[in-house]
């Protein structure tokens, strides 16, 4: 008997308390804030790719490029820790109807520029020493953990504020922080310019400022839930 009284008694203080966290008023905002930043640097991923029958002669003639490229990214003064080769392959591509084998070697090159003005050049020289695949270019900011930081702050003041305008014509106050979710997405803009640069790039003689950069906008949000004083 003492046992079931115990057992009650425990049991009727959860639910107590459960209904006790349930009724607490709350608010529920959503913040934003904006960081609008020149970028200072530029990361290019470009790839040497070839295609041939014989798999020995393919991976020389790749690598006979990539050295060309490696000695281009020198003599353009990028430091050596601004760049790595991040992917290698050498795949065999089977086709049926023919009934033969060929190969496809690639092998891609990440570049960090920390030197703007070297872009329309560096490009250009990229694809001249056999670079064939341009596949990402993204203009970043140095201090992108810096500039994240303040649009988070931003984006807290802003629920707040927003919780504040909401509940001021009831006559209530915001009170504490109960829950606050971080919902960011980091966006690094990619110029379209980039792909067809490299089209182009042999049968332009002229070395032109051709690429408006712009500004990066590095972008927080988050969800909030206030207590209601």
């Amino acid at each position: 008997m003492k046992k079931l009284v115990l057992f009650l008694t425990i049991m009727f203080m959860t639910m107590s308390y459960g209904q006790e966290i349930k009724q607490i008023p709350l608010i529920n905002v959503n913040g934003e804030g904006k960081v609008k930043v020149a970028p200072d640097q530029v990361c290019i991923s470009a790839t040497v790719e070839t295609k041939g029958n014989n798999a020995k002669d393919v991976k020389k003639q790749n690598d006979e490029k990539m050295d060309a490229v490696l000695k281009f990214i020198k003599k353009m003064n990028v430091p050596t820790a601004d760049f790595k080769t991040k992917q290698v392959s050498l795949n065999p591509q089977y086709d049926y109807e023919k009934k033969k084998t060929s190969y496809n070697a690639t092998q891609t090159v990440e570049i960090v520029v920390k030197d703007l003005a070297k872009y329309d050049e560096l490009m250009e020289g990229l694809v001249q020493q056999g670079i064939n695949r341009i596949d990402r270019v993204s203009f970043e900011s140095s201090k992108l953990a810096q500039y994240q930081s303040e649009a988070r702050k931003l984006a807290m003041k802003d629920a707040k504020v927003k919780a504040e305008e909401y509940v001021s014509v009831l006559g209530q106050k915001v009170g504490k922080a109960f829950t606050i979710s971080d919902n960011s997405q980091v966006y690094h803009p990619q110029p379209m310019y980039a792909a067809m640069r490299m089209k182009e790039a042999d049968s332009m003689g002229a070395s032109n400022e051709t690429l408006a950069i712009g500004e990066i906008e590095i972008t927080a949000n988050v969800s909030v839930s206030f207590v209601l004083d």
